[in-house]
């Protein structure tokens, strides 16, 4: 991107920038981070020398990290679309950590040969958190993102320097590291597809792979001989390379990594023994990393080619209604109780709509739902007025070739325009919607609560809102099924609003 010349730097050595930096002390982390964006682009657009605009950026990049902890709470996986102020947060956080990789990188050609791997290293990371931002945010990679990555990559494989080692103070905790590094911890999140891991599994991935980035090898040449763990960057980015690139990434050593940490997970050891911290159990560690495994392998799966529109609606009251043909928790009069009612879905989804579903019954139920637009196995929503914020991973139904199916919305992402993609995957046939015995209190009143059960030969699994009080162990009682009754024994998946358990 060309520099941007109409601003000139507030300061141009490093005693005026410390004094001025001491001047954001009081402001909150967005705002900081707003005008220390100001600065990097009146850097990168001023005659300054490289050793002085290079001295200047390390010292807004100190300054950028310690509040970027602070501002990216500000927009992590917040419900969709996010809110004006969410959206502020995560735009200054990916546009200063964008910019200050693009200063960098400008500067290389003026540095003597000698001097080029700092910069260079530099501007890896700062791409690296740029593309972190929009993990965190759930917002789709703009494809400048991807160019600069690329970028990054030609020109330290052209210097000499990809795998040169170098210490970065302002994260010590990383150790020494190299260009090569930065830059395979980028795509290997890339490769697992964050979007579809809920913030907890999320941090475990990025902590996992800062820790062997080094051990990821670039090639020129695709070799002799056919690895399972070696990725082509032209098929994970979706683009031709330039010429001279190394194109392939050898994983192998990552994966037997994480095929060590499952062993030793089944064979009892705990997740933090492992590193791998203390938010995830043993048994949702050990789901991760074989996904984690899963993605890092290169797999052809068959992609549902559906298209067209689909009709979803969100939410297991909703879910309930849909599969039983009956609403979960009548009222019993109209008027006052019935725009309770229209309160109570305008409060939940934003919107009070009434949808009429084509089923094939005699007597339709008004369920408020949403038309996706379905392409390839994928589903997308185009952005409009009053429409409902989501957060994934959530319960999801709707009518498939005529049947009510149950199923999960996930990796769902937005584009800079608003619109959101995501992925639908959906429960084999046999889904029973039943009722816990146990009411629940909501408000003045008690209503009843949705669960799900499937079975599968003798084994039975249960679904039921997130709120609903399941527990591991504890015998959980059933209405309107033939169980009366399941025992939760594990997690098999934890979304915003449900927890699928296996039960016995």
């Amino acid at each position: 991107p060309e520099p941007c010349n109409d601003t000139t730097p507030a300061f141009t050595d490093p005693a005026a920038a410390q004094t001025w930096l001491a001047g954001l002390a009081p402001k909150p982390a967005t705002d900081a981070l707003a005008a220390i964006f100001e600065q990097i682009e009146a850097i990168d657009g001023s005659p300054l020398s490289p050793p002085q605009a290079i001295a200047l950026l390390n010292l807004l990049r100190s300054a950028a990290v310690l509040r970027q902890a602070i501002a990216e709470g500000q927009f992590t996986r917040k419900a969709l679309p996010m809110l004006a102020d969410e959206e502020r947060s995560f735009a200054v956080a990916q546009q200063l950590w964008t910019r200050m990789g693009v200063a960098y990188l400008r500067l290389v050609p003026q540095c003597t040969p000698a001097n080029r791997c700092l910069p260079l290293q530099r501007a890896a990371s700062a791409f690296r958190m740029a593309q972190y931002c929009h993990f965190l945010a759930a917002r789709t990679c703009a494809p400048l993102l991807d160019q600069l990555l690329l970028s990054m990559l030609l020109s330290a494989e052209a210097n000499g320097v990809l795998r040169r080692p170098l210490a970065d103070p302002d994260y010590p905790q990383y150790g020494k590291g190299t260009s090569s590094g930065e830059l395979s911890w980028a795509f290997l999140l890339r490769t697992t597809d964050p979007y579809h891991l809920t913030p907890s599994q999320f941090q475990v991935t990025h902590r996992v792979f800062s820790r062997w980035r080094e051990l990821v090898a670039f090639e020129a040449a695709a070799g002799s001989h056919k690895s399972a763990y070696r990725l082509d960057l032209s098929v994970l980015l979706g683009d031709d390379l330039p010429p001279g690139i190394p194109r392939y990434l050898d994983m192998r050593i990552v994966a037997h990594k994480l095929a060590q940490r499952i062993q030793a997970l089944q064979a009892g050891e705990s997740p933090e023994a492992l590193k791998l911290g203390r938010t995830l159990s043993a048994g949702a560690a050990t789901r991760l990393l074989k996904d984690l495994e899963h993605h890092l392998h290169p797999h052809h799966e068959a992609v549902a080619k559906e298209h067209g529109e689909i009709e979803l609606v969100f939410g297991g009251d909703h879910a309930y209604a849909l599969l039983n043909n009956k609403l979960l928790n009548f009222l019993e009069t109209e008027g006052a109780a019935g725009r309770s009612l229209g309160y109570q879905k305008t409060v939940q989804y934003g919107f009070e709509r009434v949808s009429h579903m084509p089923t094939e019954v005699k007597n339709k139920l008004d369920i408020p739902g949403e038309r996706w637009m379905m392409v390839d196995g994928n589903a997308t929503r185009l952005p409009v007025i009053s429409q409902t914020r989501l957060l994934a991973p959530c319960l999801v139904a709707a009518l498939i070739d005529g049947e009510p199916r149950l199923g999960v919305m996930s990796s769902l992402q937005s584009d800079d325009d608003g619109s959101l993609s995501a992925r639908l995957t959906w429960h084999a046939d046999g889904v029973e919607a039943c009722t816990l015995k146990r009411m629940a209190p909501r408000g003045n009143r008690l209503v009843r609560v949705p669960a799900f059960v499937r079975q599968e030969g003798e084994a039975y699994s249960l679904i039921v809102p997130a709120d609903a009080g399941a527990r591991l162990g504890v015998k959980v009682e059933l209405s309107g099924d033939t169980v009366e009754s399941l025992v939760p024994v594990e997690v098999l998946e934890r979304g915003t609003d449900f927890v699928y358990y296996a039960c016995k």
